[in-house]
């Protein structure tokens, strides 16, 4: 696949003169209006211009702040493609392919670029005109392309940020599975059968050409040995008499007719036709007994896609299996007209349009309906009118479509999920720094009160709720995958025997706790304090939902741990675990099992069925943070205990199974750095020097530099990066550069290089809300050391004083 290059732009510098100068505008109109001083308008305008040319020279003073880095993330545009049944590819302005899904793939046989696709001369001109015109219109469509047969609808749209990409859309692939699926049934041991009950069957090409057809045609349409019938034009087959009756040409006259029957299974006129020919009896008079419904219900029977045959009076004659699949039909109690599968809205359309069929009316029709049993998800029904088919008056077809239903369900919750925690991370960032500030201020006012005074208690209550809030954000960023991890590589039953103590105290006397651990467990690698976390948060959720389920918290708690190969992960046809060996850990209970309802939702951050006060809703959460931060996989799902309880009744319970990746010797292309050993904290924390403290929030600014001051440092303080380069400039080189990671405009790794080009060996104390291991690449600098937001005044002295004691 081709990759998407890195495209920068300087419309912010573009943006910054345009705003500048409209607000000059508007500036001078209103003077000018209101006072009618010409000379202060003209001052406004003259103002807001050169206000508007000073930002575009810094943009281009600083371009690696005026750039804006466009990298569309393309895994999450393939998991979006994927979840559609249509063929879909991405190109950008050089016209490379830059993603497509496998539908493409399997339609096209590779991936070649659009408009250069296998359909004929006139396909691919009508193709690249369409190209055209969504380049210049922003979207346009090309109908007829014939790709095997199958007619293709492509609809092209420009897209991204600066219209530089094209995404095209083939619609109608779908029918090209099952057209190759019809091709294999045909020519395969399921046409044999239909042989066997006297049904020739053939597929057709729109040019009228054979596509397929069983031995029993090949043999009546050529005799035995002839030359393949495959590409052959198949009216060439037939000769029709002079009542019209059709019969096999090499047979002549004497043979008894045919009946033909045309089934269009997929829409549209290109489309390819499926022809059943049935042996006419009684000398060419239509046969309407026994024989003939047989042939006709063997038929429906066999096809592969949902049919069903509707009668005159509307009521069902026959529905083959994939449409009962489809309509989700009790086979205990079928329905008597296709009304009854559908919401009350939906009747009423339907019947109109079986009596208008059933009456006569030519050609077909698609409906969008909803089935009683899935109202929220419309499925397209396709209805047209019975000829020949005995005493079917109409034929339905319904489409399947559970199985895209699912993954667009799956792709949807990704998604959604990505997006929560991008923004859990954020808000435990921005939540960080008030906290930082609160933090610091209780220590700031704790410094003049002792104990026994007045206010003493209610500032440590204040500051014990501030750290129960930071623990709340280490949360939050361990579900968005942003927490500070220190993997090593383990054994899952070592991490099990180190918690397993604390979880018969955590679970009491009444639930018991069994523990298997499979043969052949390979290594994983993970952080086994963060993995400790998420046995203990598993396990005091199973315990409260055994108690839930039993008041008397009966139960038992298991713990499993076992090997899954690659080849047993093919074999669970995973859209979401990539094929790969894994070591399992899997947790398990025998209380109430998780609603339905609820499962999709259940490890989504503050979402809990506990009682108010009794759970926050994060520890799920948690949980899983820390398997997808450590590469690992979780799944949640019911399932029933063969166990039982006392009484022998088996008993629903909900099972967590972890898929951690095995941990292989030079697996990982970057290795975590060592963690640091532990420095002695500093006994004095009073010192000398001069500290240039940058920071973009004030609240965290002021409380930093009072507590620096306080412990008799000199602090010069800067609100961004461009104000500390210019403080650096004017004053003396400082002893310390204390700075935040993440600030607009320039950040701090940037600033730092700046400064460090001048003083190469200045020390540098960063600080930031986000962990340490999610900036690791931007901090990537000699001589750094790191402070997690929130942060004490202690704390904030003690790693000064150690920057400064080491430098």
């Amino acid at each position: 696949m081709a990759s998407v290059p890195t495209q920068t732009s300087d419309r912010p510098a573009r943006s910054a003169l345009l705003i500048a100068g409209g607000c000059g505008i508007v500036a001078a109109l209103i003077v000018l209006g209101v006072l009618g001083s010409v000379p202060l308008a003209a001052t406004f305008l003259a103002t807001a211009v050169v206000l508007g040319g000073a930002l575009v020279a810094f943009r281009r003073l600083f371009p690696a702040t005026a750039n804006v880095t466009l990298e569309p993330d393309w895994s999450v545009a393939r998991a979006l493609a994927e979840s559609s049944a249509d063929a879909i590819a991405v190109t950008d302005r050089a016209g490379r392919l830059v993603c497509a899904n496998d539908r493409y793939e399997a339609v096209f046989a590779g991936f070649p670029t659009p408009p250069g696709l296998p359909f004929d001369a006139s396909g691919v001109e009508r193709l690249s005109a369409a190209g055209r015109a969504a380049w210049r219109d922003g979207a346009a469509t090309a109908g007829r392309l014939i790709a095997q047969g199958t007619s293709l609808t492509a609809d092209v749209a420009r897209a991204g940020e600066d219209g530089n990409l094209l995404v095209w859309r083939f619609r109608g692939s779908e029918g090209l599975d099952l057209a190759r699926t019809m091709e294999a049934l045909i020519a395969g041991p399921t046409g044999d059968r239909l042989g066997g009950a006297g049904i020739m069957a053939a597929l057709i090409n729109p040019d009228g050409r054979i596509r397929a057809a069983n031995r029993v045609l090949r043999a009546r349409a050529m005799g035995e040995g002839d030359s393949p019938i495959l590409g052959r034009d198949f009216a060439r087959f037939l000769i029709t008499d002079a009542q019209g009756m059709a019969r096999f040409e090499r047979e002549g006259m004497t043979r008894n007719p045919l009946r033909v029957l045309q089934i269009p299974f997929l829409d549209g006129e290109d489309a390819p036709m499926l022809v059943a020919l049935i042996d006419e009896e009684d000398g060419g008079q239509p046969a309407i007994g026994e024989s003939a419904s047989a042939h006709i219900k063997s038929l429906v029977a066999l096809m592969p896609f949902g049919v069903a045959l509707i009668g005159a009076d509307g009521r069902f004659l026959q529905m083959n299996d994939a449409f009962a699949r489809a309509a989700a039909v009790d086979p205990t109690s079928p329905p008597l007209y296709p009304g009854d599968l559908l919401v009350r809205e939906d009747k009423g359309v339907v019947a109109d349009a079986i009596r208008r069929f059933a009456g006569g009316a030519t050609h077909s029709t698609d409906l969008a309906v909803r089935l009683k049993d899935h109202p929220d998800e419309p499925v397209a029904l396709s209805i047209a009118g019975a000829r020949g088919l005995g005493e079917a008056a109409v034929l339905l077809s319904l489409k399947d479509n559970s199985e895209e239903t699912r993954l667009k369900r799956e792709v949807a919750q990704a998604t959604k999920m990505q997006a929560v925690g991008q923004l859990a991370g954020g808000v435990a960032h921005d939540f960080n720094n008030i906290l930082t500030a609160i933090i610091g201020h209780c220590d700031l006012m704790l410094m003049r009160h002792s104990p026994g005074d007045s206010d003493y208690d209610d500032i440590q209550q204040i500051r014990a709720n501030s750290n129960r809030a930071a623990s709340l954000t280490r949360q939050l960023l361990a579900f968005s995958r942003q927490q500070t991890l220190r993997p090593q590589v383990l054994q899952l039953p070592d991490v099990i025997s180190e918690v397993s103590n604390l979880l018969k105290r955590l679970l009491g006397e009444t639930v018991t706790l069994t523990v298997k651990h499979g043969r052949n467990l390979s290594p994983v690698r993970a952080d086994p304090g963060q993995l400790e976390q998420v046995v203990v948060n598993l396990a005091v959720n199973a315990r409260d939902a055994m108690i839930t389920h039993d008041p008397r918290g009966a139960g038992t708690l298991s713990i499993q741990t076992y090997a899954v190969t690659a080849a047993d992960v093919r074999k669970l046809a995973s859209d979401i675990l990539p094929p790969a060996d894994y070591s399992v850990l899997e947790i398990g209970d025998t209380g109430g099992g998780i609603p339905a309802e609820i499962l999709p939702k259940i490890f989504e951050p503050f979402f809990t069925t506990k009682e108010v006060g009794k759970g926050t809703g994060l520890g799920l959460s948690t949980v899983y943070g820390i398997v997808k931060q450590s590469g690992g996989y979780i799944f949640a799902e019911n399932r029933k205990d063969p166990s039982g309880d006392a009484s022998g009744r088996s008993a629903q319970g909900a099972v967590f199974t972890m898929y951690l990746p095995v941990y292989t010797e030079g697996a990982l292309n970057e290795p975590t750095p060592p963690r640091p050993a532990p420095r002695e904290k500093p006994v004095d924390l009073w010192g000398t020097g001069t500290i240039l403290l940058v920071e973009d929030e004030d609240m965290v600014r002021a409380v930093a530099e009072r507590a620096l001051s306080r412990q008799g440092y000199t602090v010069l303080t800067a609100e961004n990066g461009e104000a500390a380069l210019e403080l650096l400039e004017a004053n003396p080189r400082p002893d310390l550069l204390i700075s935040d990671v993440m600030m607009p405009l320039m950040d701090g790794p940037t600033m730092v290089r700046h400064a460090r080009a001048r003083y190469p060996d200045l020390p540098i104390l960063f600080m930031s809300g986000y962990a340490e291991e999610t900036l690791r690449k931007s901090i990537n600098l000699d001589n750094v050391s790191f402070l997690a937001k929130p942060f004490s005044v202690q704390e904030l002295a003690e790693a000064t004083r150690v920057v400064l004691g080491t430098k």
